[in-house]
C-alpha cells in the first residue's frame, strides 16, 4: 500500500518524540528522537487510516472518529506532530491532489452571511444545553480560565479571567458595557453585579440566548443587563465599553475588517474594547487560513482563527482602533482544556443517554486532545487585547503579569 509506505518514510523522520507504531497488536516500528520526553503509541487498526494521516488533521480525525485508528495518549501524540508540522507541510505540498484546491475555493465561497452565520454558530453551540452543562464548570463558561493558582478551581478560573477583563476595561457603575457573544451569560451578570454597570450583551444561539435570559432573571439583573438575539453587524447605539470574549473565531477572516470597523462605531470617542481571541502566530496565519481541517470540517464550519497581526492590519484600516495592551493566557488554556478533556471522557455514559453517539464523542474526544497539545506546543495561542478609541485614557494601576505556571507546571508533572 503506496499510503502505508509514505507515512512510515514520514514518521522515520519524526523529531521532538517518539512514535511507536502497532497494527492489530503488532509492533511495526519505533520512530524519533528517545531523549525528547514525549512517547506515544499509535494502534492502526485499519491500513486506510494511513492514507488518512496523509491527509492531514481533516483527514487524521475522520478516521479516529471511525476507529480506524487509536493511541494511549492522544495529546501528546498530536503534539509530537504539532513539533512536525513544517516537514509534514512540506511533504503534503509535494504530493499535492486536485481536490485541495477544490476544498479551498469551496470553503472561500461560503463566506459567514448573518444567515450562514447563525446556522453555523447553531450547529455547534445549540447542540444543546444539557450536553455542555456535563463537562463545563458551574458558570458555563466556554473559554480559557485565568487560574490564579496552581490549587484554583476551574470555577476560580473564570472569574479571574473575567475580572481580567473587565479590570483591563476600568469598567466603572458609570459605564454601559457592550458584550458580543454572550455565551451562557455568566459575564454579562457578573459585570453587573460586580461591577454595577448596565449591560447589553448579544449572541445568535437560540439555546445560550434562552438560557441566559433564565440566568439573568433568575439573578434579579432585568434592569441592569439588556439580552438581544441579534447579529454585530446589526447592532445600533454607543457604548463605553466592548467586550467580547472568544467570538471573532467565527467572524471569518474575510469580514475581520467589518468586524473592528463595527466595535469602532459602537464605541464613544474615549471607549475601549477587550477582545480575548484565539490566534495563529502571525509566521503561520496566511498559511493557516488557507487550509481546511479538522476543526473546521467538523466543529467549527466557518471557523477561522486571526493573528494579532491581521486583527490589528484590520483595525489600523477599518477603525480608529489602536492595541493597547496584550496579555498572554495560552498556558491557561491548555490547563483549561486538560480539565474540560477530562470531565467530558468522565460523562461518557451520560452523554450516551442524552443521544450523543459513540463517533460523536470520538469527535469530541479529539477535538479537545488536538486543541490542548496545540496551546501546550503554543501552535495556537489565547490572548486579551486592549483596543482603544484615541481619548480612552488608562487611569488605574497596573494589572500584575500574568503567571505562566499551568504549563510549567504541567511539564514538570511529566516523567523525564
Amino acid at each position: 500500500m503506496i499510503a502505508r509506505k509514505v507515512a512510515l518514510n514520514l514518521l522515520a523522520r519524526t523529531r521532538g518524540g517518539v512514535i511507536r507504531v502497532e497494527e492489530n497488536g503488532r509492533e511495526v516500528g519505533t520512530f524519533g528522537e528517545p531523549g525528547s520526553g514525549l512517547h506515544s503509541t499509535l494502534r492502526i487498526h485499519d491500513e486506510r487510516a494511513y492514507g488518512a494521516f496523509i491527509g492531514g488533521s481533516a483527514g487524521a480525525g475522520r478516521a479516529f472518529m471511525d476507529k480506524q485508528w487509536d493511541c494511549d495518549d492522544l495529546v501528546t501524540l498530536v503534539r509530537i506532530g504539532a513539533r512536525n508540522m513544517p516537514a509534514f507541510d512540506r511533504l503534503r505540498e509535494r504530493l499535492g491532489t486536485a481536490l485541495g484546491p477544490i476544498q479551498k475555493t469551496a470553503w472561500r465561497l461560503k463566506a459567514n452571511t448573518r444567515r450562514r452565520t447563525r446556522e453555523r454558530i447553531a450547529s455547534h453551540y445549540d447542540l444543546g444545553n444539557d450536553f455542555f452543562s456535563l463537562w463545563l464548570d458551574p458558570t458555563l463558561s466556554y473559554s480559557s480560565g485565568l487560574f490564579p493558582t496552581p490549587e484554583s478551581s476551574l470555577e476560580e478560573s473564570q472569574e479571574a479571567k473575567v475580572d481580567r477583563a473587565l479590570g483591563r476595561l476600568e469598567l466603572s457603575p458609570r459605564d454601559h458595557l457592550l458584550e458580543i457573544g454572550t455565551g451562557w451569560g455568566y459575564l454579562a451578570a457578573h459585570a453587573a453585579r460586580e461591577y454595577g454597570c448596565r449591560v447589553t450583551t448579544t449572541t445568535v444561539s437560540r439555546e445560550q440566548h434562552a438560557f441566559a435570559s433564565e440566568r439573568i432573571r433568575a439573578e434579579g439583573l432585568e434592569d441592569r443587563v439588556t439580552l438581544l438575539l441579534e447579529d454585530y453587524r446589526d447592532l445600533r447605539g454607543r457604548y463605553d465599553k466592548l467586550v467580547s470574549i472568544e467570538m471573532i473565531e467565527a467572524v471569518g477572516w474575510e469580514h475581520l475588517g467589518l468586524f473592528m470597523e463595527r466595535c469602532g462605531e459602537l464605541l464613544t470617542p474615549d471607549g475601549a474594547m477587550l477582545l480575548q481571541a484565539i490566534i495563529f502566530p502571525d509566521d503561520v496565519y496566511e498559511v493557516e487560513k488557507a487550509s481546511v481541517g479538522f476543526i473546521n470540517e467538523n466543529i467549527f464550519p466557518g471557523g477561522t482563527i486571526p493573528s494579532i497581526e491581521a486583527i490589528g492590519r484590520a483595525a489600523g484600516r477599518r477603525s480608529d482602533l489602536r492595541l493597547a495592551a496584550l496579555d498572554d493566557l495560552t498556558p491557561h488554556y491548555a490547563e483549561t482544556i486538560r480539565q474540560w478533556r477530562e470531565a467530558f471522557a468522565a460523562r461518557e455514559d451520560d452523554l450516551d443517554r442524552l443521544g450523543y453517539d459513540a463517533r460523536f464523542r470520538r469527535m469530541w474526544t479529539m477535538y479537545l486532545a488536538y486543541c490542548e497539545a496545540g496551546f501546550l506546543e503554543r501552535r495556537i495561542r489565547d490572548v486579551q487585547a486592549l483596543y482603544a478609541k484615541p481619548r480612552f485614557e488608562a487611569t488605574a494601576p497596573p494589572l500584575p503579569k500574568i503567571e505562566a505556571w499551568p504549563l510549567r507546571h504541567r511539564e514538570l508533572a511529566v516523567p523525564a
